[in-house]
């Protein structure tokens, strides 16, 4: 016999589908309206008071039955395979975010069509990037490559092209680059991590060129890489708090931050915050430089041996670019 819990659960399923079947049937006459005879290469006949299509004109340009597809409208209890939705939206036209909106409707797993890797952003992204100044940040696609950064991430972080397509990418530079000159301190622990969640990027396009050449390059001129693609591990994206080396200030501690950016699917900007006081110090000191082009005196460079305390910051500002590794 059902418990409390459980009762409430189906209760709030049962509401949940309820409510959906007038919305998928309003949102598939309203779609149907604006698709015209012409649009779909059918002569517009006579006496059509019927804005767009007819419910039998739908049925039969998809394949489907006209009863069937009438109770699809009407919102009646039915189900409904991703092939003939697919072939409904072919009908009615719909765009990406449409599809997944009826297939949300329909109560049907959505699998959208894969897309190439983005490559680039627009100027108004870039102008995002430069408003987080003092703080690092930089875009990247599901696959590593850095599509835009600020002036920060550059100042630290210099990644030479991905082989074959130009774009910088965080991968290729980690593991084909000397391991003496590696930003990321802990490398047996954060490297994993990052092949794991490329890992889970990766299902999501299996079999596509770019991916597949990218994977096969990388794992030829890289036996680590290789090993670690092979263990197959997978881990979503999260929250880390790691540690860079940075070759005049030492170690930082800096915790990242990822924001998805609406018209640009896979893809996230990622900002660093230092995780600690010391970390505080040495991103002011990387952002005087910056600034002011300058090496700070014998006097500021013992100040800053000494340790930063809030009795005596050091007034270089605030702000590191580190890599999202």
């Amino acid at each position: 016999m059902p418990t409390g819990d459980a009762r409430r659960t189906g209760d709030a399923r049962a509401r949940t589908a309820q409510r959906r079947r007038p919305e998928l049937a309003a949102f598939l006459r309203s779609r149907r309206a604006r698709v015209t005879p012409a649009d779909v290469g059918m002569p517009p006949g006579l006496r059509r008071r019927t804005p767009g299509l007819r419910r039998e004109e739908v049925a039969h340009l998809s394949g489907v039955g006209v009863t069937w597809y009438t109770w699809l409208e009407q919102g009646r209890p039915i189900n409904a395979s991703a092939q003939v939705l697919d072939a409904v939206a072919r009908t009615l036209r719909l765009d990406p975010p449409e599809r997944e909106h009826l297939y949300r409707l329909a109560e049907v797993p959505f699998d959208p069509v894969p897309e190439p890797p983005v490559q680039r952003v627009g100027p108004e992204v870039q102008l995002v990037l430069d408003a987080l100044d003092p703080n690092p940040a930089v875009v990247y696609n599901s696959r590593y490559d850095v599509l835009a950064a600020n002036a920060a991430y550059r100042d630290l972080y210099a990644l030479p092209a991905m082989r074959g397509t130009g774009v910088p990418n965080v991968l290729w530079s980690l593991f084909t680059g000397p391991a003496d000159t590696c930003p990321v301190v802990h490398r047996e622990r954060e490297l994993p991590v990052m092949v794991a969640t490329l890992r889970s990027n990766y299902g999501r396009h299996v079999g596509e060129p770019a991916w597949e050449d990218f994977i096969r390059a990388l794992s030829a001129v890289s036996d680590c890489f290789a090993r670690l693609w092979a263990s197959c591990e997978v881990i979503p994206p999260g929250p880390r708090v790691k540690t860079f080396r940075q070759e005049s200030v030492g170690e930082l501690r800096m915790t990242a931050v990822s924001l998805s950016i609406d018209g640009l699917p896979e893809c996230r900007i990622v900002t660093y915050i230092p995780d600690d006081a010391e970390t505080s110090a040495k991103v002011a000191l990387l952002r005087g430089r910056r600034e002011r082009l300058w090496s700070p005196t014998q006097e500021e460079a013992d100040a800053f041996a000494q340790g930063w305390n809030a009795e005596n910051p050091i007034p270089w500002g605030d702000g590191i670019l580190v890599t999202d590794l």
